[in-house]
């Protein structure tokens, strides 16, 4: 498929105002691995970041768990000072004791240094948006949401977000900010947060999926997005992607790699519209899928 620019996949506004294409890049994989450490090629990574830009792209999501800290100083030395009009989302809330370890840590105290110690990593004098990793159960999530919206209101952070969270966990940070995004898992072939996807939709809360592009066994060779991708002479994961963009208007997937080639292809499925047939029929055999997984 032809070079696409992000540009094609439409236009949100986070918090309301703070404008975005809607196709973003994960920066998760700039990483060693298990998201431990420096990338294994390094000048991959380097040049992957600094594509970034040039594909149109213009939100990045990070955390600081990720190497930990490797993802948000990569972005910084490729990118700072960065371009007009590109947003920097980031997390906090998880601590890291080795590769796919990563236990949460909600103190008042430790998510107040998580923003500080950002900030000072990724060059900036205020975060665009940050998000809250996970809530962590072992300490009131009212002081996690409160420590938050004072940061908020001392200028340290423009819009906040959560992630991993149920309805009733959006409501109730709703009571201390408002919420800007919602980072959950989502995909064509995983649906448990659907309700908060239609919720996000109704409030015009960004929803931020996370593995967006993995489709299970409707992949397969001979399989529905294969025989589609064929017909529109994309691959299966592009076609899953386009998918997750039209499915609300509120989407805004961030695909990540650490390879220009990837990086290219996921972007080139911004240029890819679904038949309202074809999505309807791909959204179905999704959620066929989705049940059978349950099972």
């Amino acid at each position: 498929m032809a070079q696409t620019s992000a540009r094609a996949s439409g236009t949100f506004k986070i918090g309301g105002d703070l404008e975005v294409y809607r196709l973003g890049f994960g920066a998760m994989r700039i990483t060693g691995a298990g998201i431990w450490g420096p990338p294994e090629d390094p000048a991959e990574a380097r040049r992957t970041v600094k594509r970034v830009p040039e594909l149109g792209i213009n939100f990045i999501d990070t955390a600081d768990s990720y190497g930990p800290h490797v993802s948000e100083e990569l972005l910084a030395e490729v990118l700072a000072p960065y371009p007009k009009g590109m947003v920097i989302a980031t997390k906090g809330g998880l601590t890291r004791h080795g590769p796919n370890i990563w236990p949460p840590l909600g103190r008042p105290e430790y998510l107040r240094q998580c923003v500080l110690m950002s900030l000072r990593r990724l060059k900036q004098e205020r975060i665009d948006l940050w998000q809250l990793h996970r809530i962590d159960p072992k300490v009131p999530r009212d002081e996690q949401f409160g420590v938050m919206a004072d940061m908020q209101r001392e200028g340290l952070i423009r819009h906040l977000g959560l992630s991993e969270v149920n309805v009733e966990e959006v409501k109730a940070a709703g009571r201390f900010f408002k919420v800007a995004t919602v980072q959950n898992l989502y995909n064509l072939a995983n649906r448990q947060s659907e309700e908060v996807l239609d919720y996000c939709a109704a409030q015009g809360i960004g929803f931020i999926p996370w593995y967006p592009l993995a489709a299970g066994s409707l992949a397969a060779p001979g399989g529905p997005l294969d025989t589609l991708a064929k017909k529109l002479s994309a691959s299966p994961s592009q076609v899953a992607l386009a998918w997750v963009l039209q499915r609300s208007p509120v989407m805004l997937p961030i695909p990540g790699t650490g390879k220009v080639r990837h990086l290219e292809e996921n972007t080139a499925a911004a240029g890819i519209t679904l038949s309202d047939d074809d999505f309807r029929a791909l959204d179905a055999q999704g959620r066929q899928a989705w049940q059978q997984s349950r099972r």
